[in-house]
Parts: C-alpha cells; structure tokens; sequence
C-alpha cells in the first residue's frame, strides 16, 4: 500500500476541544457525520468495511474501502477508485485537557501534473471546511453548513430546504 510520502500531499489539521473517543466517533458514525461533512453513507466506519458517501446537495458520490482502522487512534481509506483513487487518512492525537488534534492526508493522486496539483489543492481546501465544520459541530453544536455552502453554484439540491437549485 502506498505510503504518505508520495508528493504531493494533502494536509489539513486541527485542535478539537473534546476527547479523542468524542471526536472519533464524529468521523464514524454517519449519524454525526452527515450533520457536518457528506449528507449519506451506507453505513458506520469500520474495519474492511466498503461504503458509499453522498453529497446529495452536489449530486456526488465516493465508493470508500476502509483499508486501516485503529479504534480512536488511526482511519485509512482508499476512496474514488477505481477510476480516480487516492489515499486519505485521519490520525487522532490525545492533547492535554481532553481535546485532540486532527490530521487529515490525502495522497496518491492521478493524471498530469496538473490535474495532480489541483486535486491536491482542493484535498487540501476540502479537508480544512470539514475540520472547521466538525469543531464548531462538536465544540459548539453549530451546523455551520461550510461543505454545502462552499460552492452554491454548484448545488443541484439545497440541502436546507430539500430543493432542487
């Protein structure tokens, strides 16, 4: 299996004032998830596990194969193959005071070195709004819709009123 050290790399990472087993859990289960980053999933993150994740609003999917899973610690995925996969993986550091520091990879990219570069830059930008969303999510209950807004004119469904753009 690849390694993170393919360049380019995408990387996004934050401090998240709960506990690691809290924050984990945000990121596996679709319940939590849904309110923040994709709106569906097939079902929970879990090991071996292949899933599907929807962004309906944008009419977007991502088939997943959950190739890592270290409970409260490590989530290794392959996602958009296999036309266009990449690795993504989350690491889950305990920090002092029950919070925990987030760090998002993504690496493996595919095509010329252009489309390479870009897919990394939007990884990169992509993996940020969901770590901000997840932290006002889990530290302050906010829904603050930044995967859905992001890109309005793309929108094939506005997600807070269930509608077609």
């Amino acid at each position: 299996m690849a390694k993170a050290d393919q360049a380019p790399i995408a990387k996004a990472q934050m401090l998240i004032r709960k506990p690691v087993a809290e924050v984990f859990e945000a990121l596996v289960n679709p319940e939590l998830t849904s309110r923040f980053w994709f709106s569906k999933s097939s079902g929970r993150v879990s090991p071996g596990k292949k899933l599907r994740w929807d962004w309906e609003m944008y009419g977007v999917f991502a088939n997943v194969d959950v190739k890592e899973f270290e409970q409260n610690r490590l989530i290794l995925i392959e996602w958009n193959g296999p036309d266009n996969p990449s690795l993504v993986e989350w690491t889950f550091e305990p920090q002092a005071g029950d919070r925990t520091l987030v760090v998002v990879k993504n690496w493996g990219f595919h095509g010329d070195a252009d489309k390479i570069v870009a897919e990394a830059i939007n990884s990169t930008s992509g993996f940020s709004f969901l770590l901000a969303a997840l932290k006002a999510f889990l530290e302050h209950g906010l829904e603050l819709n930044l995967v859905v807004d992001h890109d309005p004119s793309a929108l094939v469904i506005d997600r807070a009123s269930h509608r077609t753009a």
